[in-house]
């Protein structure tokens, strides 16, 4: 059994300070970025595909500003809107978390769409590349949200619960863990597994990030203590889950459209 006391912070200088939740997305969007030209470079010689490296760095502007933007008012809008509208001034507050990943999801989808609009390029070619990376910051944010001692587990009786004492003092699932694990690592493995060594087809990788994001996620919400100020809709579901659902049904209608235009 283990007792959480990690600090959110890594360096306090007063007026400012280094938090690891900052972090984890400064070094998920570095290392995606890497990564993501990998995949550039190995669909321009393997299929054929013609989008620059030099491109995808203007592309991680677009990413970076609708991830925030979509991220925070996702949060605001899915999980805690009477707050916002009582404390407009805390919305800026990004650093001290609150963020949701399926607001992230559409922010960055219509920010990507953008962008192929003014480059001319497939908006499936470009989110395929990103759905490819999301997994490398998903793990480093849920590693995150473990150190913050947030989005805390139910209780259990296993013994490597975690004791959160921010929370209260019983053993509960590091179901932050649980999400680095199956929504990162796993993901991970599953989407540039597929990429790599499967006859790839443009929107193939986007559509299955839906679905196995949102199967994973559903099973990690088991495990994970639903937002207070939220609870479980119908008493049966939380938010994330009915998210989730409507991920994966996304996914397999597009899939399945996508699949018939390239029949034809």
């Amino acid at each position: 059994m283990y007792t959480h006391n990690l600090d959110p912070i890594l360096i306090d200088f007063g007026l400012l300070a280094i938090r690891w939740y900052s972090l984890a997305y400064v070094f998920g969007i570095i290392i995606g970025w890497g990564f993501g030209k990998k995949i550039i470079i190995h669909i321009s010689k393997s299929y054929d595909y013609k989008f620059s490296v030099k491109e995808f760095d203007n592309l991680i502007t677009y990413i970076i500003i609708s991830l925030i933007i979509g991220g925070r008012l996702g949060y605001i809008v899915f999980y805690n809107l009477e707050y916002y509208i009582l404390n407009p001034s805390d919305i800026f507050k990004v650093w001290e978390g609150g963020m949701s990943f399926h607001g992230a999801l559409i922010g960055i989808i219509f920010g990507t769409y953008f962008f192929s609009l003014k480059k001319n390029v497939s908006t499936f070619y470009l989110l395929d590349i990103i759905a490819c990376v999301s997994p490398i910051g998903i793990f480093l944010g849920r590693i995150a949200n473990f150190i913050n001692g947030e989005l805390v587990g139910k209780v259990t009786t296993l013994s490597w619960g975690v004791i959160f004492p921010a929370v209260d003092m019983l053993p509960r699932h590091p179901s932050q863990l649980y999400e680095a694990m199956l929504e990162g690592m796993l993901l991970f493995l599953i989407l540039n597994t597929f990429i790599f060594t499967k006859k790839y087809q443009t929107g193939d990788c986007s559509c299955l990030f839906l679905i196995f994001y949102g199967i994973f996620r559903i099973i990690s919400e088991f495990f994970r203590e639903p937002d207070v100020h939220i609870g479980l809709l119908l008493n049966l579901f939380s938010m994330g889950t009915i998210l989730s659902v409507l991920m994966i049904i996304s996914g397999l209608v597009v899939m399945n459209i996508l699949r018939k235009k390239n029949e034809n």
